[in-house]
């Protein structure tokens, strides 16, 4: 559980967009960049963009597109380019585009694929979540660098050491002062993380704890929030006779479970389904999910707008 709210092993094969998070088939590029803007929209914004790069040398291979509204919106794109020399060419890039941004009113960043984005991991008991993008990342099919596990509970060290994973036993105590002291040393292992996700880990983050990583924590949870509250949400969904369960991952910002919403899914089940066998619909959808909204935010396939994102997949 957290608080939780946007922003890489090299990729090996493609899988599908509804499994996996690669789709264009090929290692993370050195010389791979991407663009990600959002500004007030008028004419001119992507010609003008698309020809900065182009008189940088930079030969774009992908462009995505999205306009809150037609009249008066807000305009983002991401563009994927390649660029040889990319890593010692980048300050001049950056330099070229600063007067196109200024021009334009943009907000803007430049990402490159490489080198690839640490992350750090968060786990309580369950290991589902974590299981499935230590797997997924083994595979090469998460961009990253997984660089630990920090849990509060011992019972996952033999599961994760099978990948080579450092892992990290913080306790959290009971008495007021145990979630401070634990979150002080939790901060120091994860220092220099790119990316922190919660992976079923659940404690509620403290805000001071968000504040460390903004924009950069993605949390996954059950979708019967915030009808079904506490410690047993699917004995009190089968006692309602539910129809859907579902999933959702989001960036993780100080208000309980109300950060900007990355990706959802849900699947049906019948009055045939027990617990137990919601339990594992709902473990299922959460592998999913969270691998899923991981995988985008390391293409940086995300762009946040007030406490909505724009996920171009």
């Amino acid at each position: 559980m957290a608080g939780a709210a946007a922003p890489m092993v090299p990729g090996r094969d493609p899988v599908d967009a509804q499994t996996g998070p690669r789709r264009d088939g090929a290692r993370p590029r050195a010389d791979r960049g991407r663009l990600l803007i959002s500004c007030p929209d008028r004419p001119g914004i992507v010609a003008a963009a698309a020809g900065c790069l182009h008189a940088q040398g930079a030969n774009i291979v992908r462009s995505d597109q999205y306009t809150t509204d037609p009249v008066g919106g807000t305009f983002f794109m991401r563009v994927e380019f390649d660029l040889p020399g990319l890593a010692a060419r980048r300050a001049a890039l950056e330099t070229a585009f600063a007067p196109v941004a200024a021009a334009f009113g943009m907000t803007w960043r430049l990402a490159t694929a490489k080198p690839l984005s640490r992350v750090a991991l968060m786990v309580s008991r369950e290991g589902h979540c974590l299981q499935e993008l230590l797997w997924r990342w083994q595979l090469g099919e998460l961009p990253c660098e997984v660089i630990g596990v920090v849990s509060n509970h011992p019972d996952l060290a033999g599961a994760v050491g099978a990948f080579g994973v450092p892992y990290h036993h913080v306790p959290v105590a009971a008495e007021p002062e145990g979630k401070r002291r634990a979150e002080e040393q939790q901060a120091t292992w994860l220092e220099g993380a790119d990316l922190v996700v919660l992976a079923r880990y659940m404690q509620i983050l403290s805000p001071g704890f968000v504040a460390r990583f903004p924009g950069r924590i993605i949390n996954i949870h059950h979708s019967f929030l915030p009808a079904f509250i506490g410690g047993r949400p699917y004995e009190q969904a089968h006692a309602r006779g539910v129809k859907i369960i579902g999933a959702t991952a989001h960036y993780v910002t100080a208000d309980l479970d109300a950060g900007p919403i990355i990706e959802q899914d849900v699947q049906r089940v019948t009055h045939r389904d027990s617990v137990a066998d919601m339990r594992r619909v709902g473990r299922e959808i959460e592998r999913a999910v969270l691998a899923r909204a991981v995988a985008w935010h390391l293409e940086d396939r995300i762009l946040l707008h007030g406490n909505r994102t724009v996920v171009f997949q």
